[in-house]
This record gives C-alpha cells, sequence and structure tokens, in this order.
C-alpha cells in the first residue's frame, strides 16, 4: 500500500456492532478490512468480483480513488466464521456480499443508527431486493431500481469469425485523451454514472495496459475493452465502448474476445464481465462468444427523506 493509503489506514477508528445474526466489525482500515474479509471473498471469487478488484485498486492507487470521502468497510463475524462484507466508497454506493434477509436487516438498522446516509445499495438481486426493503423500514427512504446486471463467466472462448478488418492494439500514453473521452461517453451510455474520476481511470489503464483497442487497417480505434487486475485467480472484463456510430460491424465482439483471450494467455482462472440486462445486444454478443450466466445483480438509489 502507497504512504498515503497507510497513513489514512492508521488514523481510523474501528466499530464492532453486535446483532442477532453475528457481529459487525465497520472500519476505514483497508488492510484490517482485507485481514479479516480476505479469505472469505476469495473463496468465491467470481461472486465476490468487485470487492476484490476494488480493494486491489484501493491498495495499489490508494484510497481516494474513487472519491473523496474515506472508504467504508465491514465484515459480518459469527462463531469465528466471516459470513459476508460490504465496502462503499463516498460518494457512491453500498456494495454487498450476499445476506440472509436477516443479516440485510441488522445491517440496515446498525448503518442507519449511526446515521450513515446512502446513496444506492449493489448486490446481488436477491440481496438487494432484501437490503432495499430493511433499509426502508429503518429510515423511511424511497428505492428505484436504476439498473439490472448479470455476471457472466467465460466457458470457451469463441472469437467471432469472420473477425472485422483490422487488429488490437493495447493503449498507451498517447491514448489518453481519447480513453478519457471513451471513459465519459461509456459511463454515460450505460446509465450508471462514473465512480472514478476518467482522467485518472485513463492513467490506472495505461499504467497497467489494462485496455485494448480493435483498431481499423488504416490505424483508427474504433472500440475498446478493459480488464482489470487479477486478484484470487479471476479477471473482470470492463468498459466495453464502441462509439455509437461505429456500432454494428463487429468490433465490441472482436475486442472482447480479444481481451479475454489475453486474459486466459495470462494465467487468469476464470474470466468474468457484467451486462446491463435491459440491452439485449450486448447479451447475446457476450453468449455467442462464450459467456454463460452465473448469477443476476441489481443496483438501486435511496432518496432522503427527512428519516433517513
Amino acid at each position: 500500500m502507497d504512504t498515503d493509503s497507510r497513513s489514512n489506514s492508521d488514523s481510523e477508528t474501528h466499530t464492532d456492532t453486535g446483532s442477532r445474526t453475528g457481529a459487525w466489525h465497520l472500519t476505514h482500515d483497508l488492510d484490517d478490512f482485507l485481514l479479516r474479509s480476505g479469505d472469505f471473498l476469495r473463496s468465491r471469487p467470481a461472486l465476490h468480483t468487485v470487492p476484490l478488484t476494488v480493494t486491489e485498486t484501493l491498495r495499489t492507487r490508494g484510497p481516494h480513488v474513487y472519491g473523496d470521502g474515506a472508504p467504508e468497510f465491514g465484515v459480518l463475524e459469527r462463531d469465528g466464521e466471516v459470513r459476508a462484507a460490504f465496502f462503499r466508497t463516498p460518494p457512491h454506493w453500498l456494495n454487498l456480499t450476499a445476506l440472509t434477509p436477516g443479516e440485510a436487516d441488522d445491517l440496515a438498522a446498525t448503518l442507519a443508527g449511526l446515521g450513515r446516509p446512502l446513496p444506492g445499495v449493489s448486490a446481488d438481486r436477491d440481496t438487494a431486493a432484501a437490503f432495499v426493503t430493511a433499509w426502508q423500514r429503518h429510515t423511511g427512504a424511497t428505492a428505484v431500481l436504476r439498473q439490472r446486471q448479470r455476471l457472466y463467466r467465460l466457458g470457451t472462448l469463441t472469437p467471432p469469425r469472420p473477425l472485422p478488418p483490422g487488429r488490437p492494439r493495447i493503449a498507451v500514453r498517447a491514448d489518453h485523451a481519447l480513453l478519457v473521452r471513451w471513459h465519459d461517453e461509456f459511463a454515460e451510455a450505460v446509465g450508471a454514472g462514473t465512480v472514478r474520476d476518467s482522467s485518472e481511470w485513463a492513467d490506472a489503464r495505461i499504467d497497467s495496459g489494462g485496455i485494448t483497442f480493435w483498431e481499423t487497417p488504416d490505424g483508427a480505434p474504433v472500440a475498446m475493452a478493459g480488464t482489470g487486475p487479477r486478484v484470487a485467480g479471476q479477471v473482470r472484463v470492463a468498459s466495453v465502448y464502441t462509439p455509437a456510430h461505429l456500432r454494428g460491424r463487429g468490433y465490441a465482439g472482436a475486442v472482447t474476445a480479444e481481451v479475454s483471450r489475453a486474459a486466459l494467455a495470462a494465467g487468469a482462472d476464470e474470466v468474468l464481465l457484467f451486462t446491463d440486462l435491459a440491452n439485449p445486444t450486448s447479451n447475446g454478443l457476450y453468449q455467442r462468444i462464450g459467456y454463460r450466466p452465473v448469477a443476476d445483480f441489481a443496483v438501486y438509489d435511496f432518496a432522503r427523506t427527512g428519516r433517513g
């Protein structure tokens, strides 16, 4: 962890809250969170891909990558065993691993009792629904479904045939401005907003070699796809984007197949990606190149009330 991140951790406090479902350990200390939850998160790397990759980014890039507020973490322990975990990078959504309705209710009561405002929640479909119900009960907040997502895992990679004219190319420093623009356009297109500054995101992806373009024979980039860090054997494909006027030509399928192939060649045990279930085109594309459904997720927004 870098110096800024370590000094931030040293100054933070820890809170343990007991409940009928176990004890929630709340902290701003990333090292403490990973020490407690690391084995649990790695035990199901596909379902825990988001906390695994986000905490790895926080560890390597520093605590303010996703916003100005100090990241918040929680670990649910019962009978000496970790049962669940959460993280939040203010001002963004609360992200939960799987919870029972009782566990979701206890967490909602705990956070509401601490006066923690939440803009929303992201979790597997059943957990998200349970937490929404509990949060509404404890705070009076209203909730709106923002997005339904599906997590896919790569089975047998089947690159599209024929490939569109052109070739893959890893993004370099000279591509920074284009990456920033496309990241902003991608965030607007998916309707979920961006949780990272686009310039910082572009820097990180260039540094890691984590963005690949499909470019035409004359060298013009026409689509991009990225991969996050490999953690617990899993790599997640993200930020697959083709500008609107270039769609329907096979560029997204070609570049997604290429980054998937590269992840496997680099040693990934699992290659994953999320889709918006409202977009049948992308869901069909990923299945054609070999991705298979794992689980459904949901993102909800909360609106504050006088109680919440």
